[in-house]
Formats: C-alpha cells, sequence, structure tokens
C-alpha cells in the first residue's frame, strides 16, 4: 500500500500533515525510553499515543495488580525505581505513578490520543503514517506498542448459555464486579492464577481450567528467586544463546506472585483449600464444559520447571560456595483424581466466566513487507529487515528482560544508536 496525501478527517478536526524525522508509536515506557535516548541523540521526533501516559497499567489491570519482579528490577532510562522497598513489589498505581513520573523526567514531545492506523510508504519513499488526527511522514519509524494487542478469546465460549457472564482478564478488575456466585477461571499463566487467588481469598469458589503453564519458587535459599537467576546471568542469555532458540518467545511466563511482598503459587495447595482444578477445556454443551484428560500432566510439568529453577539455583550456590540457608524438599500436597472431570455450571452455581486466555498481535495496519510468516516483526535486536523501521518492548526482542523494565533500555539505546549511525545532520535537525 502507498499512501497517498488524502484526508482522513474533516478539515476542522484534521492537523496539518507534517514530515517528522523519527516517529515513535506508542507512548509507553518503550516509547518514552526511545524519546529519552533520541534527546540524548539531539535526534527530533514525535511520540504518537493513542491513549494516554500509563493507560494500559491504569485501565487494563485488576485492581490488586502487583509487579511479578521486584522494584530494584525497575531500571528505566536514568530512571531505577527510587522508593524505600527495593525488594518489594509495586501496586498498580504505584507502577502508574512510576510511569507518570518517567514521564516528566523524559519530557517527551507526545501527542496522547493519536491512534496510527495505517503505516506503509509515500510515493517519495518515506514512511507515511496515517493517523487519527492527520497524516504524517517520516525518515525512521519505532514500533513501541509491545505484542498484546487483541484479547484472545477462544470462540467455544460462544457455546456457553447468555445467562453467564464472560469476560476477559483484561476487564476483570475485583469479585465486587462479580455477580453473586461460583466463577470459572480459564488458563493459568500469571493472570489466571492471580485471578483465581484473588477471588479465592475471598470465599469465592472457584473453577480453575489448568493449563500449561510453568511455575517458579519465589522465595528459596534465603533470597528472591529472581535475585538469584539475576546473579547467575540468566537474564543475559539472548535469544541466539537460548537452547529454544526463537520458540523462546512463544514460551508462557512461570506463574508466581508479588502479593504480600512475594508469593509463591502453588495450584495443588489451592485445591487442598477447596478451589477446583480441571485440565484444558476442551469441550462445551450448553452448561457443561469437558475437559481434557491432563490436568496431572500439566502440574506436573509446573512442578518440574518449579524444581528445575531450585536445582539450578542449588547448583550455583555448591559451585561458588556461597554461603546461604538450607531449603526444605517440596512435595505434592495434592494429587488429581484418575478421571478427567466435566463442570455443569448451572448445577455447580457458577455464575462467571473469566478468560484469562491471553492476547494475539494485531499487526494488520502495517503494509510493510517487515513479518515473518507467522505474522511476528522480522528484526536483529529491535532492526527490522525494512530499513529505517524498528521495534522495541516486545518479550525476548533480545533478552528475557526486553519487554520487562529491567532490560527495556539497553535494547532501546540499541536500537536508536543504530538509527542515529543512519541519520544524516540534515534529517536529524529537520
Amino acid at each position: 500500500m502507498v499512501i497517498e496525501d488524502t484526508d482522513v478527517l474533516p478539515a476542522e478536526d484534521r492537523l496539518e500533515a507534517a514530515h517528522v524525522p523519527v516517529i515513535v508509536i506508542g507512548g509507553g515506557q518503550a516509547g518514552l525510553s526511545a524519546s529519552y535516548y533520541l534527546q540524548r541523540q539531539g535526534i527530533e521526533h514525535l511520540v504518537l499515543e493513542k491513549n494516554s501516559i500509563g493507560h494500559s497499567w491504569r485501565e487494563e489491570r485488576w485492581d490488586s495488580f502487583c509487579l511479578v519482579t521486584p522494584n530494584w528490577q525497575c531500571l528505566l532510562p536514568d530512571f531505577p525505581y527510587r522508593g524505600d522497598d527495593p525488594d518489594g513489589f509495586m501496586l498498580k498505581d504505584q507502577i502508574v505513578e512510576y510511569i507518570q513520573a518517567f514521564a516528566a523526567h523524559v519530557k517527551a514531545p507526545i501527542r496522547e490520543g493519536v491512534a496510527v492506523t495505517a503505516l506503509g510508504r509515500h510515493p517519495d519513499g518515506r514512511f507515511a503514517l496515517r493517523t487519527t488526527r492527520g497524516d504524517y511522514t517520516a525518515d525512521k519509524v519505532i514500533l513501541a506498542i509491545s505484542g498484546y494487542h487483541i484479547p484472545s478469546i477462544p470462540r467455544v465460549g460462544e457455546r456457553l448459555p447468555s445467562r453467564l457472564l464472560q469476560m476477559h482478564s483484561q476487564q476483570y478488575r475485583n469479585p465486587e464486579q462479580l455477580p453473586d456466585g461460583a466463577v470459572l477461571v480459564v488458563g493459568t499463566g500469571q493472570s489466571g492464577c492471580q485471578i483465581a487467588d484473588d477471588l479465592h481469598r475471598v470465599g469465592r469458589q472457584v473453577h480453575l481450567a489448568v493449563g500449561t503453564a510453568p511455575r517458579s519458587p519465589r522465595q528459596y535459599r534465603g533470597r528472591d528467586a529472581l535475585d538469584w537467576l539475576h546473579e547467575m546471568g540468566l537474564y543475559d542469555i539472548t535469544v541466539d544463546q537460548h537452547p529454544l532458540r526463537e520458540k523462546v518467545r512463544l514460551k508462557e511466563n512461570h506463574y508466581f506472585s508479588g502479593r504480600d511482598g512475594g508469593l509463591e503459587i502453588d495450584l495443588r495447595q489451592f485445591a487442598v483449600e477447596g478451589m477446583k482444578l480441571y485440565g484444558m477445556l476442551s469441550a462445551i454443551e450448553g452448561e457443561v464444559v469437558a475437559f481434557a484428560d491432563d490436568l496431572k500432566q500439566n502440574l506436573d510439568a509446573a512442578d518440574a520447571s518449579y524444581m528445575k529453577i531450585r536445582t539450578q539455583i542449588d547448583d550455583y550456590i555448591a559451585a561458588k560456595g556461597v554461603s546461604a540457608p538450607a531449603a526444605p524438599a517440596y512435595g505434592p500436597v495434592w494429587r488429581p483424581p484418575a478421571e478427567p472431570a466435566t463442570l455443569d455450571c448451572a448445577a455447580a452455581g457458577v455464575k462467571t466466566v473469566i478468560w484469562c486466555t491471553g492476547f494475539r498481535p494485531d499487526w494488520r495496519w502495517i503494509d510493510l513487507p517487515a513479518f515473518n510468516g507467522d505474522g511476528y516483526p522480522m528484526h536483529d535486536r529491535g532492526v527490522c529487515q525494512v530499513g529505517g523501521l524498528y521495534v522495541i518492548g516486545l518479550p525476548w526482542l533480545t533478552t528475557w528482560g526486553s519487554g520487562r523494565f529491567s532490560g527495556l533500555a539497553r535494547d532501546v539505546e540499541h536500537v536508536v544508536d543504530h538509527l542515529a549511525l543512519r541519520m544524516t545532520p540534515a534529517l536529524a535537525a529537520a
């Protein structure tokens, strides 16, 4: 697609079309970090944000949400965590405050409430951007919009009776917003486990469809497990060095929690306390939900991941001669029944289904040969194969920390350095 110079809004609502040397799409922590490094290079740019600063943290997380990574890992460029609880885990409102304070520190040239609806080539070869507030051209474009664009809800949910309230984890805020009654939570990634915990704490009967996500220790051998893994250098391993190579980008995150100062999540313990566990959801017929015969397999695999991390830490402690307290042996506190179960939602009093089934990317508005057969941007450390196009903030862009506060700055600085070397003085100061 070649985008022509045509109006997309009535003249009274449209900003004058303009050329900017560099346009950053997305004003979250990645886009703001890009602005920080672009300013340091003296490169004129504009950041376009379709919502407002901190929107996704403020509007798309539940009330009790908190980081699962410790505060000391909040390392945005020139703006590390400065609070009095470096080993704690920021709550949702504190995360929003951190992002807003970072934005004030950066003083980015940002236009909020401007959504980019199309990105392609202008007839003169430059990038062309169509937005809800007019058209732009740019010599370079940085995509800073993560990969979590559209909530993913399996279509099998359409078979559930209309009496049930269905929502995605993105819409969940607290137990009080739900009708009285039991809740079916589908999915056990970080969101599913933490939302199930949130409901379980207030006495809701939770039915949990357990997926294949791995789990992690929280505190182990006297320290947070992430402290050990950071010291061991695991978070500096790049995609090219990882045994899974690019497939690591598809790997689910380990589940645990930062709530109450940091908690381990053991689904077996939830079962002991009355939560009902099932395998992965497989079919729905009226009020009856069927589950796969994989609950034992999924719980065992999560435990194997948990034990692997413990073993890695044990081996490191032994090799380095580190003084650390011993840890009690782990043993499963609950085992699932031999036969797979079904759930009759009416008989069990289920009134709500929460789909904790992740997100899918949506790059359809970009008409450039920048994606592979799976729709993932083709890049090398954020430098796309389409010259002048860059991507930042994606999980495992380069390392585990790429999509997190801990490793974002390193990726963004590399991208901006690459961009700056390819900007002529005239373009940079245009």
